[in-house]
């Protein structure tokens, strides 16, 4: 016993340590070393089984009561069973276990090798169902109503969601008793455990349906075709989804429906682009003007607005209009710019006239002076 490692520094805790404080600190080793985390690796192995012999002591007041005062010595009678020679039979670690596992492979409640954290017949909320739509740029920034058609699964009115056929009867399950699970002794790496498995007979329910619906096929649900108006609101932006509640796939044992998820897709605009709540754009800014000023019409999501250039404006510079950007939150007072870079446009055909003007103009930046030729 010598060789053994103090049990509040395998766990990492203090001698003065909660029961959840015990719980969590297993907890992080278990996921960090579990066997399954790292298949061949003896060292995790170890340090797993090591951490979890040191939760079995000190998870049980009167084994943790016994270990404070006579230390590894308490347990050097404890026989063949477990890590260390102590015996886990009896105890529980399905809470712990579900809650690894469900880290370990995604299960998100599922369970691997037989655990479980939480009561396989109670109550669930049924998965999420997804449905998309696209909408024009227009319609993202002002908000719009849209009609949608998805699968939504009904009661069934043959059986009033029974799954059974009518004139039958639904069983309690025999090999469970009607609670949806079976708890047995498994031998693990570390001795034997308490495990919980759903029950295989009826996958949970703790229900068994001997004649099935011929309607709905024993599920208890039909499947219709559903219409619905959606409210799309004022800035939403490219892969944003809208929730609506209830409306998605049915619970199980008697839980809510899920909900659905109407995911909007908004179709590229021809001369808008759209950053957060901000919107750019390029305007042709007519050299005259960009040299004299004046006034020049630039297309907003709005419309058309007039805007006055400054004399000497040069190509590339960027403009600000405020408030003529996305809404935020929905609230058309409260919106993003509209940014706009001007581009110098340099007209390709001139008239004869145009062409004299424009030869005068350049001979007087230089008072009437002749130019020499390049070269000469």
């Amino acid at each position: 016993m010598a060789d053994k490692r103090d049990y509040y520094d395998v766990l990492g805790v203090s001698k003065t340590a909660t029961d959840d404080e015990i719980k969590k600190a297993y907890r992080v080793l278990a996921r960090k070393y579990h066997p399954d985390a790292h298949p061949g690796d003896k060292d995790a192995e170890e340090k797993f089984k090591e951490a979890t012999e040191a939760y079995g002591i000190l998870s049980d007041a009167d084994k943790r009561a016994q270990y404070d005062r006579f230390g590894h010595s308490a347990f050097e009678q404890g026989g063949a069973g477990g890590a260390g020679g102590f015996n886990f039979t009896g105890m529980d670690f399905g809470d712990i276990f579900g809650d690894i596992f469900g880290d370990l492979f995604g299960a998100g409640g599922a369970t691997r090798g037989g655990y479980s954290s939480r009561s396989s017949n109670s109550p669930q909320k049924g998965p999420n169902a997804r449905v998309g739509i696209r909408i024009s740029f227009e319609d993202a920034v002002f908000g719009c109503k849209k009609e949608i058609e998805f699968n939504h699964k009904e009661q069934c009115p043959t059986c009033n969601g029974t799954g059974a056929k009518p004139g039958s009867k639904v069983e309690t399950c025999s090999k469970c008793g009607g609670q949806g699970k079976v708890v047995f002794n498994q031998r693990t790496l570390f001795g034997m455990a308490q495990s919980v498995q759903t029950c295989p007979d009826c996958r949970g329910t703790g229900k068994v349906i001997k004649d099935k619906c011929t309607a709905c096929y024993g599920s208890g649900y039909i499947s219709k075709k559903k219409h619905l108006e959606v409210n799309i609101p004022a800035g939403i932006d490219d892969g944003q989804a809208i929730r609506l509640r209830g409306m998605g796939e049915p619970g199980s044992n008697g839980g809510e429906y899920g909900d659905l998820l109407v995911e909007v897709s908004v179709t590229r605009h021809p001369t808008f682009q759209r950053d957060g709540f901000d919107i750019y754009s390029t305007a042709a800014l007519p050299f005259t003007k960009a040299a004299l000023g004046g006034f020049i019409t630039i297309p907003t999501i709005d419309g058309d607005v007039e805007y006055e250039i400054k004399p000497g404006t040069q190509t590339d510079t960027r403009i600000a209009l405020k408030n003529k950007g996305v809404p935020r939150g929905g609230d058309m007072n409260r919106r993003g710019t509209h940014y706009v870079t001007l581009i110098v446009s340099v007209p390709t055909t001139l008239t004869a006239e145009q062409k004299r003007l424009l030869k005068d103009l350049d001979e007087s930046f230089d008072n009437g002076k002749p130019r020499k030729k390049w070269g000469k």
